[in-house]
Order: C-alpha cells, then structure tokens, then sequence
C-alpha cells in the first residue's frame, strides 16, 4: 500500500517513514502541513495517509475533510502524541478510518484500520 505521512515534525516523519517502509508499506510522500498534504494527495494518489491532528496551517480533521471530498479519496489514518478520547467525536466525524497514537505507530496498526 502507498502511504503519505503527514507531520509538522520532521523526525516524527522520518520515524513513521522508516516503521511503515519496514512493515510493507510504500511511502511516496511527506508533508508538514495541510496544504502541502492536500497537494500531494491530489498529485501522488496515495492509498493511505498517516494525518497528524496538530498542524500548522489546518487540522487533520480539516484537511481529512477536504481529502475525502475528491475524486478518488485516499484512506485516512489520524494520528497525535495526545489519546483519541481527547479528541471525543472528532476521529469518527472526521472520516477517517481511525486513529493511531504516535508511540502506538507500527505497521499492524494501520493495516488494521484501512483494510
């Protein structure tokens, strides 16, 4: 599966780049904030995208919402260093497939999520 990892923090991107890669997936792309995610959800056509909440210029529920408007959406997997509770209805109202912590990241985990 074709992955994009989205996060304001390049050595989380480098971290999850390298756990996803170890456990199969392919990643074509990174992004260290919304806009720069949509544009390469639009160009790469990712299958997946790892989405950090906290970013620069939007939220992951924002850009996940206007990633699920297009075309062909790719599935979405958000992740944060806060609980998924802390972010109550927000995952599910979101689209995505689900949530992942960032000390919970590994390949398994996504995998669950978008198949």
């Amino acid at each position: 599966m074709r992955i994009l990892v989205v996060d304001d923090h390049p050595s989380f991107r480098a971290v999850a780049s390298a756990v996803l890669a170890a456990d199969g997936f392919v990643v074509v792309g990174e992004a260290g904030d919304g806009g720069a995610a949509l544009e390469l959800i639009e160009s790469l056509r990712p299958d997946v995208v790892l989405l950090d909440v906290h970013l620069p210029d939007m939220d992951g529920f924002e850009v996940a919402r206007r990633a699920l408007g297009g075309a062909r959406p790719p599935r979405i997997v958000l992740t944060s260093s806060r609980d998924a509770f802390e972010f109550g209805p927000l995952v599910a109202a979101s689209g995505a497939r689900g949530f992942v912590a960032k000390d919970e990241l590994c390949g398994a985990a996504v995998a669950a999520l978008v198949h």
